[in-house]
């Protein structure tokens, strides 16, 4: 048990304050090196979590941030919010480079495919918008609408797109084939991801239940519980390794389960009100956490952080 607790990231390394009011997204960008977060107070800003240090402020966005996403090669961010707007930006001179429209209430989620050539979103609408950064056009080069209620995550990995949604569903969308498959849960899915290695996904739901899912048939693998998770959205994930899965929880706490035994192995008293957001570092055990009490946490395990 200690060597677990050891060898998993529950060391708090940085406490991350500058947002007034929720914190409700953060995430490292694609080599962990640094991190940019959205809120409540419309800023998006970027740290490097490393050190701790806020690097830039961004303002453009005229009500809350829900949330952000970086490119590729660090040069660029998206964002969306509750002002409907997808922004595009640039990283060093904090400029908005396309200010993407289409959506007609607010916009929860927004990723950019690997090349970072493309924009997907997803919103209260019930639609997912996709966006080409190459071209001029303010307007969505393609619009998906099997959701049959609010859009709440949306995740891309190579030529597939994975989207959760209230209506109980999670959708995988086959770009390549053009095509669509559904998996039935049952509870609104407040989010959705790939595991690290394609083969599954992991599915979090208003029930208080985290569920892993076998990508091709849909299959349920493993359900997690012990969190506290009914109302609203809180992320979950798998570490960079997908041996355990992490997940924030409405009394302010973290846990961390055995992916395949589903038992918890660790629960981190860290947030003073909801941990809604969770980030996982790409390569180390090491992940981020954003909560409705304005600060972001940044997790290590004991050996990381005595580096």
């Amino acid at each position: 048990r200690s060597l677990q607790m050891t060898t998993l990231p529950t060391t708090l390394m940085h406490t991350l304050t500058g947002h007034t009011g929720p914190v409700y997204s953060v995430r490292f960008n694609p080599k962990g090196t640094y991190c940019v977060s959205g809120g409540q107070d419309r800023s998006i800003r970027l740290w490097n979590p490393h050190t701790g240090m806020p690097i830039k402020t961004y303002m453009g966005h005229s009500h809350e941030v829900h949330d952000v996403d970086v490119a590729t090669d660090n040069s660029r961010f998206v964002s969306c919010g509750k002002d409907q707007n997808v922004l595009y930006w640039d990283v060093s001179s904090g400029k908005i480079i396309r200010r993407f429209r289409g959506h007609i209430n607010r916009v929860n989620c927004c990723r950019f495919n690997k090349e970072s050539s493309i924009i997907v979103s997803g919103s209260y609408d019930s639609t997912i918008h996709v966006f080409d950064c190459r071209s001029n056009k303010f307007d969505p080069i393609q619009v998906m609408k099997e959701a049959a209620d609010s859009v709440t995550s949306i995740e891309f990995a190579d030529h597939e797109i994975l989207a959760s949604s209230v209506d109980g569903n999670v959708r995988t969308y086959d770009i390549r084939l053009g095509c669509v498959r559904t998996d039935h849960i049952g509870f609104p899915v407040t989010n959705a991801r790939f595991s690290h290695d394609h083969n599954c996904i992991l599915a979090t739901t208003l029930d208080n239940t985290i569920r892993l899912l076998d990508k091709n048939d849909g299959s349920l693998l493993a359900e997690y519980q012990g969190h506290r998770n009914s109302s609203y959205k809180v992320e979950s994930d798998l570490l960079c390794t997908d041996g355990h899965v992490v997940s924030g929880s409405e009394d302010g706490s973290i846990l961390l389960w055995d992916l395949v035994e589903a038992r918890i192995v660790a629960k981190i008293d860290a947030h003073k009100a909801i941990a809604c957001g969770i980030s996982v570092h790409p390569e180390e055990m090491s992940f981020l956490s954003s909560s409705v009490d304005g600060t972001i946490k940044v997790w290590k395990t004991a050996q990381l952080a005595q580096l």
